[in-house]
């Protein structure tokens, strides 16, 4: 048993035994009806895929990310560009990913692309050093607040978007739930909590006790957000939609 099996059945032991399940099941209902009330007047953020890409792409700018949104063809050959004119020369990435290779494969020559294939303690130094971005791809994301949900694993662990001072993060509209308690309810985290989570809304910022805002203290000092729309879910003109609306 390791220390997290350990620390659970310790939890599990010292729950309440005698809660009926339809009480909790009575619980379960009024927070859905509340949250359902609440989202009812909201209609913006639910009403169509894309009212919830116009709210998570305006969430996320107020936040001081950069914003693009773009089709299934058209999202790597975007953010190439994007980088070439930004002069970032190694990006992190995972390739066993069809989107980490797809974005490997459209890099210019310039550009060149990692995997997170070995323990931190081997590259540490050349990981804070000599890495200018980190790309991950997104769960899902919150639409009323503009967060991302990244489920880091193996090859995109939590590195990825925390150590590179830019983070490239990758979501696509059809994942986008109207708030946090839709994205629990609709992926259903109840049936299997996950074990590590990571809630992103902007870039890392902080501020001292003068209110003296910093970007990048504690994290990237940039955010860049694809929002991958197929095209019958937006009116854009295609011509805009292929070069991405970024803001």
């Amino acid at each position: 048993m390791n220390a997290r099996e350990r620390m659970l059945g310790r939890l599990r032991a010292a729950a309440p035994s005698n809660v009926p399940s339809d009480a909790l099941q009575r619980l379960d209902e009024r927070i859905d009806g509340h949250c359902d009330s609440r989202r009812a007047g909201r209609h913006a953020a639910t009403l169509s895929t894309r009212a919830r890409v116009e709210s998570m792409q305006a969430a996320l700018s107020a936040s001081h990310a950069e914003v693009f949104r773009a089709t299934e063809r058209t999202w790597p050959a975007l953010i190439a560009q994007r980088l070439a004119e930004t002069k970032v020369k190694r990006v992190l990435l995972d390739t066993s990913r069809a989107e980490g290779a797809a974005l490997q494969h459209a890099l210019p020559d310039a550009i060149a692309a990692s995997n997170y294939d070995q323990p931190i303690e081997n590259w540490k130094a050349e990981l804070f050093e000599t890495i200018d971005a980190g790309f991950t791809v997104a769960r899902s994301g919150i639409a009323s607040t503009g967060t991302l949900i990244v489920s880091p694993d193996a090859g995109s662990p939590r590195t990825m978007s925390l150590v590179p001072p830019l983070h490239i993060a990758l979501v696509y509209a059809h994942s986008l739930h109207a708030d946090l308690h839709a994205a629990m309810r609709g992926e259903q985290w109840q049936a299997g909590m996950p074990t590590n989570l990571v809630l992103i809304s902007g870039p890392s910022k902080t501020s001292d006790i003068q209110q003296t805002l910093a970007y990048g203290a504690h994290g990237p000092r940039e955010l860049w957000v694809v929002i991958v729309e197929h095209q019958a879910d937006t009116a854009i003109d295609p011509a805009t939609h292929a070069h991405g609306d970024h803001a």
